[in-house]
């Protein structure tokens, strides 16, 4: 085997996908920077006990882990920001009332998501801390909407959810971590024979309940519809109620919105609202969020969290490649005058690029369709002639 193959979904990023990528990192975190979030950027590898602190055994799964030579430790490559994230608000920045963060930078998963999906996504997000109300949701749903608007996503379709309903459901079943696992699997994909092939565990009535939330989606009606078919519990009529509220708040052009009670989040740490955005162009799910209340007391301080997160990779693919800049074509000779107009029209934003000597016949490949050309004493910009 060639020992320049790289391991199977991993792939490097081309200069056309890593210009595309580079645009969206940016525009996407000056959209976060005029709404208040604060770029963080954490560290790729953790001690293993801190990274999965708080979170599910999904994400255990997803980890990659080594050892540090120097304390002898385990170490975890990172598969999702969210936790490192919850660990520098509840424990670094410790601060009062709402705080409001950013970042984006590779993860790393050991298993991929899907045939064609990569096993390190660039992720992007936003979380906002210290606010429990309905208020914090809405303000990452919509944030996550303009997001993808400025990414070049016209047309999103939202799906929402409630981890509450489920977990006022299965209170009390006391089933072992591997049953819980594969129920909450069932649920999330919609495998109502195999809730219902679980009714030795759950008892008769709780699996057809549970089941039911495998039907349970559409649109506003469902909530009503979940209000007359689930049992009576105030945890679930207090979900319901929130998702009616969001579904007032949330409507925008180009947004259509509908709801999941199955849709349980991505990592099975969320608590409270969870959504999915999905473009007609895609069937994967392009950005998840959701809120995750319960994370941050692994790290001594339970904060009310709430946030969202995106592959720029998948986007990135989704809105096509930006085409190169067209560059300015530079003479390689010592003069200064030049030096001077090629530091002029850097500044300007152009592109130039040093014609290295003996390489003519790759000019094409530089991008360039002007040179520089000095005309009575003066270096003038003029169109490129052929190669």
């Amino acid at each position: 085997m060639r020992r320049w193959l790289l391991p199977e979904h991993i792939e490097d990023i081309l200069p056309a996908e890593a210009r595309t990528v580079e645009r969206l990192r940016r525009a996407i975190l000056d959209l976060f920077a005029t709404h208040g979030y604060e770029l963080v950027q954490p560290p790729l590898l953790e001690y293993t006990e801190s990274l999965l602190s708080g979170t599910g055994r999904d994400l255990d799964l997803a980890t990659f882990r080594l050892p540090d030579r120097l304390s002898g430790r385990q170490l975890g490559v990172r598969a999702d920001h969210t936790p490192q994230v919850a660990r520098i608000d509840a424990h670094l920045l410790n601060r009062e009332g709402v705080t409001r963060l950013a970042y984006c930078g590779s993860v790393l998963h050991t298993l991929p998501a899907g045939m064609t999906t990569t096993r390190e996504p660039i992720q992007i997000g936003a979380e906002v801390y210290g606010h429990a109300g309905l208020e914090a949701d809405l303000e990452v749903l919509r944030l996550m909407s303009r997001a993808l608007c400025v990414a070049g996503i016209a047309k999103l379709h939202l799906d929402i959810g409630h981890p509450r309903i489920y977990r006022a459901l299965t209170a009390g079943a006391n089933l072992a971590d591997d049953e819980a696992e594969a129920l909450f699997h069932a649920v999330q994909q919609k495998d109502t024979p195999g809730v219902l092939g679980m009714h030795d565990l759950l008892g008769e009535q709780r699996a057809e309940a549970i089941a039911r939330l495998t039907r349970l989606s559409g649109g506003e009606a469902v909530l009503e519809q979940a209000r007359k078919e689930l049992p009576r519990n105030p945890d679930i009529g207090e979900a319901i109620d929130e998702l009616a509220r969001l579904a007032k708040q949330a409507a925008a052009p180009g947004l259509e919105l509908s709801f999941d009670l199955a849709e349980l989040g991505g990592f099975n740490y969320e608590s409270g609202v969870v959504f999915a955005a999905f473009s007609p162009d895609s069937p994967d799910a392009l950005a998840r969020g959701g809120r995750y209340d319960e994370v941050g007391r692994s790290f001594g301080r339970a904060r009310p969290a709430t946030g969202f997160t995106m592959d720029l990779r998948r986007i990135a693919a989704l809105v096509g490649t930006t085409e190169r800049p067209a560059g300015i074509l530079a003479p390689c000779v010592e003069d200064k005058a030049l030096d001077e107009e090629v530091a002029r029209l850097r500044a300007a934003g152009e592109t130039v690029i040093a014609d290295l000597p003996g390489h003519g016949a790759s000019r094409a490949e530089l991008g360039c369709d002007r040179t520089l050309e000095s005309k009575g004493g003066r270096w003038t910009v003029v169109p490129l002639k052929g190669n």
